[in-house]
């Protein structure tokens, strides 16, 4: 059974609840807009994803073939849900957005290449692996 998790922006705003996947896939991915994002993201099932409050509040961005859509608070511009391209089933829910998580637990974070994303190029791969080192206890 899937344990149900919440999470929300910065200001508050904008909060979702949402089923965590048994077998998470959490990863970076090295497209434009998420390079410059810096996002860690959690793939979730669409049907599992549910904005509880400010649906009103959330703002939309895409580019390219306007399939993905980032959506992101307009208030404080905290990018909280995605949906993908690559996996038009999933939502990518922020890690960072997660109530009682953070990036800096995990260690490592595969990174999807999405610069040569697999519906242009047929194939699907992983570009690399960052990986964060705590330096003070």
């Amino acid at each position: 059974m899937s344990k149900a998790e919440a999470g929300g922006c910065h200001c508050g705003a904008v909060r979702f609840s949402f089923a965590m996947p048994e077998e998470p896939l959490i990863r970076r991915c090295n497209c434009t807009i998420c390079a410059m994002k810096g996002i860690v993201m959690l793939d979730v099932p669409k049907t599992d994803v549910e904005v509880t409050e400010g649906q009103d509040m959330l703002s939309t961005y895409t580019f390219g073939s306007g399939v993905a859509k980032h959506h992101f608070c307009s208030n404080c511009g905290i990018h909280v849900l995605q949906e993908l391209r690559s996996e038009p089933d999933n939502v990518a829910v922020s890690y960072a957005c997660i109530d009682g998580r953070s990036i800096y637990d995990l260690k490592e974070c595969l990174v999807f290449d999405g610069q040569n994303h697999p519906a242009d190029t047929g194939q699907y791969y992983y570009h690399g692996v960052l990986k964060y080192e705590k330096l003070i206890d």
